[in-house]
């Protein structure tokens, strides 16, 4: 409890610093009132907040975002913290001061189709706001939540973890739960970002038979293979789909997850698929050019849309990683102080690493 109780005499200053993103590619600090919780409402001290490429392609560079990926301007930044509860408001029912919390990032209106099913993600009142985009997110040292919001953190898992879950893993269980993973499955994956190493992790603990990934960035194919993600490795060419069947016995995969988010990534996840088989794209932007017939219809493939994941499967991820002994923490390969947002951001769009966090006291 000792954090906690910092945390608390933390209050009593009533200001914080805060990261913005202003569009053009650099970080800038401000400071910000700490919120008081209201009803429904909880104050979380932030113990680690990642960085996510959405951040970097929709925010950092320059705010191309619209819709669900407008980013209001001067909005703390952050939608993957994940942290301890300070104070609760009144009217909370299931989460107190000191519980551990992921904060899920999209805050929808609660009472549409898609909120009553758990995809705030896919809300489309004016009333949802994503934590890090319209509203204040967790590149701060609090952040005012709705409790219906936040997922508990296993004891099992540290921050680093939760942090890694509130967007990336979510989204690549989502995608691996519409097309299923056995343990007579050959995977591919196609793009070794963040998501895409996530997926291999969890096609892993799935018990995936054989995992084969496609990646251009030396340092992320390194990054797989050291942490026994994957069996086979290959770099986008025209001789990469070749390269895949011919390790499959001629018959390419049963499921590819395409996390690249690239018309020819896109291409090679949907043709390197066997007949029946199952593809998922992730990856978000760009196009997609295929011949529908030879590549999709007549070898009876199926074609799934998935973003980012819904609370319920959220709750489901975490249970069954503390079941598997997975901490996607593992996939921090850099961690800043706030002050050294700046130095994380740029190294995040570098792209010569793999996860980045703000990682905050005790």
């Amino acid at each position: 409890m000792a954090g906690l109780n910092d945390a608390l005499q933390d209050l009593v200053i009533k200001k914080m610093t805060g990261a913005i993103l202003p569009g053009n590619s650099t970080v800038e600090f401000r400071e910000f009132d700490i919120p008081e919780p209201g009803y429904g409402e909880v104050l979380v001290a932030t113990r680690a907040s990642t960085i996510c490429g959405s951040d970097i392609r929709a925010i950092y560079r320059e705010h191309v975002g619209k819709g669900p990926e407008g980013y209001t301007p001067g909005m703390v930044a952050g939608h993957e913290p994940c942290g301890v509860i300070a104070k609760a408001g009144p009217g909370c029912r299931q989460f107190k001061e000191g519980d551990r919390v992921i904060v899920y990032h999209i805050s929808g209106c609660g009472l549409c189709y898609n909120c009553r099913k758990g995809y705030m993600i896919a809300c489309t009142s004016p009333l949802r706001r994503a934590y890090g985009w319209q509203r204040n997110g967790g590149m701060a040292p609090y952040i005012l939540c709705d409790e219906k919001d936040l997922i508990a953190l296993p004891d099992e898992l540290t921050f680093k973890d939760g942090a890694s879950v509130a967007c990336g893993f979510g989204t690549a269980y989502e995608a691996l739960e519409k097309i299923g993973i056995g343990g007579d499955d050959a995977v591919l994956v196609v793009g070794l970002g963040p998501v895409g190493l996530a997926t291999l992790m969890l096609c892993r603990a799935m018990g995936a038979e054989k995992l084969i990934g496609v990646e251009m960035n030396d340092f992320r194919i390194d990054m797989a293979k050291d942490l026994g993600l994957l069996d086979y490795a290959f770099k986008p060419s025209d001789n990469t789909l070749s390269e895949i069947l011919a390790v499959t016995g001629g018959h390419g995969v049963e499921k590819a997850i395409d996390c690249s988010g690239s018309d020819p990534g896109r291409q090679t996840a949907v043709r390197a698929v066997r007949d029946w088989g199952k593809v998922v794209f992730v990856g978000e932007g760009n196009t997609l050019s295929i011949n529908p017939s030879p590549d999709m219809m007549h070898s009876q493939k199926t074609v799934f849309g998935s973003w980012v994941t819904s609370t319920w499967k959220m709750m489901d991820l975490v249970e069954r990683l503390v079941r598997w002994g997975v901490h996607p923490g593992d996939l921090i390969t850099d961690e800043f102080p706030l002050e050294k947002a700046d130095a994380a951001y740029a190294l995040m769009a570098s792209g010569k690493c793999g996860k980045v966090a703000i990682v905050f006291p005790d």
